[in-house]
């Protein structure tokens, strides 16, 4: 068990991390996605299982939000163009500030006539709440209609190629009819209230299924009584967002890094692009039109793995970066933007189960960030070379309905 967005969760079940990781690119996974539900009991069955029980803890944040102008409130708050979501859709977007920094990275659903349904990341629930909550009040007070219902549903991810065969048998709903990034309200499994979103984590087919806390640990036990369901926890969580090129927030993205500077520039809408009527247009658009000193790039290494505040350096020991040291695992916790001058710096990295070899990504001069240019990596003070390479690092197989 490790922390993770304040709360405790599993690194790994019985099975190991790498076996894991395999089985859900192969297979089918059950992630704590809300960090509601944690494992206790006792120790698992290696190689051929670990079944543990899950209990029941406090998770992130699920809001729906009402009222006429609810898509003006949230697009005072996100880049995405939400008033363009039919019925049943949804979109990855961005919270930002006056700065053009990323508060959060968000998923809205236009899920109801009557409701858009806002799903934020566990460790930013506190401050997205606050902003809500106040800018809720503001347009209220200048005569808009707009109100919040925070949910304490749990948040259940299954991931993998044989998803959809394994949830279909449970469902009434004809799942093929579910592309990527659609939501539809229905009962999973004899669970009623529940709410699947076609989308993950992992790059793989998948499904996020909110689940009225009281029946969580129902649907969660139901889900691994198919064999080839098994439980996975945070590290092959990581490891599968990485290869499929994923931001985790707080590593690769903060309040200091913009959409351009993290190639998230897609996650703007077209309108509004037009409008600038989203907090930080002026920075984010201006760096759109001349290009930001800095990007995120992938890198594919040999060597020892690359990890997290590795230095990043042109391939004869020049520093390719202006900021230093990321922050998390004991040190320097300040934002990106404000760490002293240094090399570039990986932000996340691992041994990429799938290809065999080191995965990362991390920030560069953008003049360093062109596919293909030959960098070095800086482990244990030993250089070893490093290729600036296309993200996702695997084939992704998001589902499109016919």
């Amino acid at each position: 068990m490790v922390p993770f967005a304040g709360w405790s969760l599993p690194v790994q079940y019985g099975r190991g991390h790498l076996e894991s990781h395999l089985h859900t690119r192969r297979h089918c996974s059950l992630f704590d996605v809300s960090h509601m539900l944690q494992v206790a009991g006792g120790r698992g069955a290696g190689a051929g299982g670990g079944r543990r029980r899950p209990r029941l803890t406090p998770g992130p944040l699920q809001t729906r939000v009402y009222g006429r102008d609810r898509v003006k409130f949230l697009e005072s708050l996100v880049v995405g163009d939400i008033a363009e979501l039919k019925l049943g859709q949804g979109t990855l977007t961005l919270l930002t500030n006056e700065r053009g920094g990323i508060v959060d990275d968000l998923i809205v659903t236009n899920a109801a006539e009557d409701h858009l349904y806002v799903v934020s990341n566990a460790g930013c629930a506190d401050k997205d709440l606050a902003i809500m909550k106040d800018r809720a009040a503001e347009l209220r007070a200048a005569g808009s209609d707009v109100h919040l219902e925070v949910s304490d549903n749990a948040l259940l991810a299954l991931q993998g190629p044989s998803m959809a065969r394994v949830l279909q048998a449970g469902l009434s709903d004809d799942l093929a009819k579910l592309s990527f990034m659609t939501s539809t309200a229905t009962t999973v499994f004899g669970v009623p209230g529940c709410q699947v979103t076609r989308c993950g984590y992992t790059g793989e087919d998948g499904v996020e299924i909110s689940v009225p806390v009281q029946q969580a640990v129902e649907l969660a036990e139901r889900l691994l009584g198919v064999p080839e369901v098994w439980p996975a926890g945070l590290a092959a969580r990581d490891s599968l967002r990485l290869e499929a090129g994923l931001c985790l927030y707080g590593n690769d993205i903060d309040e200091t890094t913009t959409p351009a500077e993290a190639g998230l520039l897609w996650t703007l809408g077209k309108r509004r692009r037009a409008a600038m009527d989203f907090p930080g247009a002026a920075v984010i658009m201006a760096q759109v039109k001349e290009k930001p000193k800095r990007k995120r790039v992938g890198l594919t290494s040999v060597g020892p793995p690359i990890r997290p505040h590795t230095a990043i350096l042109g391939p004869g020991g020049t520093p390719v970066g202006t900021w230093g040291g990321h922050r998390g695992g004991g040190r320097d916790r300040r934002p990106l933007a404000h760490l002293p001058m240094s090399p570039g710096t990986v932000t996340s990295g691992c041994p990429s189960p799938s290809l065999g070899k080191n995965i990362a990504m991390g920030y560069v001069e953008a003049a360093h960030s062109r596919l293909g240019t030959a960098l070095a990596v800086e482990v244990r003070k030993k250089q070893h070379p490093a290729l600036v390479t296309k993200m996702p690092f695997v084939p992704t197989h998001y589902y499109v309905a016919k």
